[in-house]
């Protein structure tokens, strides 16, 4: 990839702010050599426990992993969740702002045995809890609006975005020149509008545009960019497309499709987060949509080799890249 060191330079001097579902992502890891006698099911002997940033949280985690200055938005719950996943976040030179609500903070916990995940345990509370009003998140993100050079709404449909907040801080932000991304989760329907990003993958482009498609016949991609493009007015959209890449749009025409550049994938956890993270970051550097979609296709590519929820740092995506050659 030509120019990386000067692209990371660029984002280096950029200021983010992240505003949607913060979560704690718990892992549990052990193993497993023997059925409970209780019922049957795998009896786990526990070795470690980690803890990481999820959710628009780890979509902040890896733009600051990237060099970028980072503030988070999001509910942060006065418990201990809450506390652990404050300290995660500092200790990446990132801003938790938290937003007003009274349900738990958001924890995931994944049940890991011999690399493989077993289950899943979530503690959340329904929407209303992470709710509030448009008037309050104005005056709440004011500052770091100001202070920013981009805006990504990361939406995992927990509650903190709504219909209202998009359109007030898409509104607030465009008036002041910022760059506006958005990740998004078409089962709740989210209106928005006039975006310079969002990054559905396949099956979320779909039910964005409306189409269905039967099994065993080809994504109609053509199609599916021109309708988001005139029901959403967003100028770039990028489709992940999982092992076949991403789908490149620009004002609804495609572009080009780019391969996937994972080597080895051991775990996909987060890696739409990087995905959504690297192409926001060079797209606000001043990037062309495909050289960003390179970016951050390395990037998810470095991530996907790791397992549980991670990042990538310049230095390992510089490896990376050089491997390439």
């Amino acid at each position: 990839m030509k120019g990386l060191p000067s692209l990371l330079k660029k984002i280096s001097k950029l200021r983010f702010l992240v505003i949607g579902d913060v979560m704690l992502d718990h892992y549990i890891w052990g193993d497993a050599t023997r059925i409970s006698p209780e019922a049957p099911v795998p009896v786990v002997d526990i070795a470690r426990d980690t803890w990481t940033a999820g959710g628009a949280a780890n979509v902040a985690l890896n733009i600051a992993s990237l060099g970028a200055a980072c503030t988070v938005a999001g509910y942060f719950g006065r418990d201990e969740a809450g506390e652990r996943l404050t300290t995660i976040l500092r200790d990446k030179k990132i801003t938790p702002l938290t937003t007003p609500g009274n349900g738990p903070t958001i924890l995931k916990t994944r049940v890991m045995v011999q690399h493989q995940q077993l289950c899943r345990l979530d503690r959340e509370a329904p929407p209303a809890a992470y709710r509030f009003s448009t008037a309050a998140a104005e005056k709440l993100f004011a500052a770091a609006l100001a202070d920013c050079d981009a805006v990504i709404f990361s939406d995992y449909a927990k509650g903190i975005l709504t219909d209202e907040l998009v359109a007030r801080i898409t509104k607030l932000a465009r008036a002041q020149g910022k760059f506006i991304a958005l990740d998004p989760k078409p089962r709740r329907k989210l209106a928005f509008r006039d975006l310079d990003l969002i990054t559905p993958n396949k099956r979320e482009s779909l039910e964005l545009a409306g189409i269905e498609n039967p099994p065993h016949t080809p994504f109609p991609a053509a199609e599916v960019c021109a309708r988001l493009h005139r029901l959403y007015g967003t100028k770039h959209l990028v489709i992940t497309l999982g092992e076949d890449g991403m789908l490149l749009s620009t004002d609804g025409k495609i572009v080009k499709t780019i391969p996937t550049a994972a080597r080895e994938v051991y775990d996909v956890s987060g890696a739409g987060d990087t995905a959504l993270a690297g192409l926001a970051l060079a797209l606000a550097a001043g990037t062309s949509i495909e050289q960003a979609a390179h970016f951050a296709n390395a990037a998810a590519g470095v991530v996907v080799g790791k397992l549980g929820t991670a990042t990538v740092t310049p230095a390992e995506l510089q490896a990376y890249v050089a491997h390439e050659k």
